[in-house]
């Protein structure tokens, strides 16, 4: 294919204040940049779809944590999936569809070496973003690497209708466990949860407490905990897990945008008697399980025994709107910005 003339601009989203608490339109701009011809090593990307991540919350605050913060007054990056269309690059060409992390944005000039060609007539390609990328990996990592399910166990997950909840509960049953519970925030997705993906149980946390909830749904208690959220349903969740129980800390979402200070579990000693094992995780430090993970993920997907879905807002001037519609809730699974 060869390739297209490059515009000499293209939009794309800065960060211009800190948020206090939830973030706000205003806190971020989307600004016209030029588009820099590839040099050598580098590739030009035409972004199809842009992902808008929790984590992304925290990277908006200027402190110290395992990945940097945004600058102000700079583009602003995350997960993207989109067509070469200009490459100085050997192995990639225009036409090839690659992954990268130069999102919010219309048009990246990235690192060959910092892309990873997909095959777009394997799986649409906003399911790189979700199913079968980070999201999928993190469910998939943290529930049979960090939180080593059993077969005949009993699984929790917070946030369970969201882009990573929602594929552990379906792995935990593909996978063996006897009981799989889930906690989200509408009857529409609790329902979701029972009714499309195999969950045996789930609750809306805003119906009452979690922890009475989560007793009612589960009441011989829990083995594994898959911690999205955080706060009330990390505390509720220690309670209810088994001698030797195992919780997967993998997000607080309820905690990112407080700005008192944090809730914690009041009962931590009971993880003293319990001998219960908390391990945070992060997906990167699982990148060994890649081709195992999409082998197997790819296979559920082409046989119908897992499902996926996305809320999808189009139009990259909506970014920012979907970002803090994805800290309130508002999505079903994986949150992606179309930019066609």
């Amino acid at each position: 294919m060869a390739e297209q003339p490059l515009p000499a601009t293209a939009r794309e989203w800065h960060l211009k204040a800190r948020p206090d608490g939830w973030p706000a339109p205003t806190d971020a701009a989307l600004v016209e940049a030029p588009v820099r011809a590839p040099r050598p090593g580098e590739v030009v990307v035409r972004n199809r779809f842009l992902s808008v991540d929790p984590y992304m919350r925290g990277r908006m605050n200027d402190v110290k944590s395992y990945v940097p913060p945004f600058r102000l007054d700079q583009p602003m990056d995350g997960g993207a999936v989109g067509e070469v269309v200009a490459s100085a690059a050997e192995g990639i060409a225009v036409g090839d569809t690659v992954l990268h992390s130069q999102g919010w944005r219309e048009y990246a000039t990235v690192a060959a070496g910092h892309t990873a060609k997909v095959d777009a007539d394997r799986a649409p390609l906003s399911a790189y973003l979700g199913v079968l990328g980070m999201p999928g990996l993190t469910a998939y990592a943290g529930l049979l690497q960090v939180g080593a399910l059993q077969p005949g166990e009993t699984v929790f997950v917070s946030g369970a209708a969201g882009a990573v909840g929602s594929l552990v509960g379906q792995i935990a049953r593909l996978k063996g466990a006897a009981r799989v519970v889930g906690s989200a925030g509408s009857a529409a997705k609790v329902a979701k949860l029972v009714d499309e993906y195999g969950f045996d149980a789930a609750f809306n946390y805003k119906d009452g407490p979690v922890a009475e909830q989560l007793a009612q749904a589960a009441p011989d208690g829990i083995d594994v905990y898959f911690d999205n959220v955080g706060g009330e349903h990390l505390e509720a969740a220690i309670g209810a897990l088994k001698v030797h129980g195992r919780a997967v800390l993998c997000g607080a979402i309820a905690q990112y945008n407080e700005t008192g200070r944090p809730v914690g579990p009041r009962n931590l000693a009971l993880a003293i008697g319990k001998r219960l094992r908390l391990e945070g995780m992060l997906v990167n430090d699982h990148d060994a399980l890649r081709p195992q993970f999409t082998a197997e993920v790819a296979g559920w997907l082409a046989d119908g025994s897992l499902r996926y879905e996305e809320t999808v807002v189009n139009g990259i001037e909506h970014t920012m709107d979907a970002f803090i519609d994805l800290l309130r809730g508002g999505n079903t699974g994986k949150m992606v910005v179309a930019l066609d």
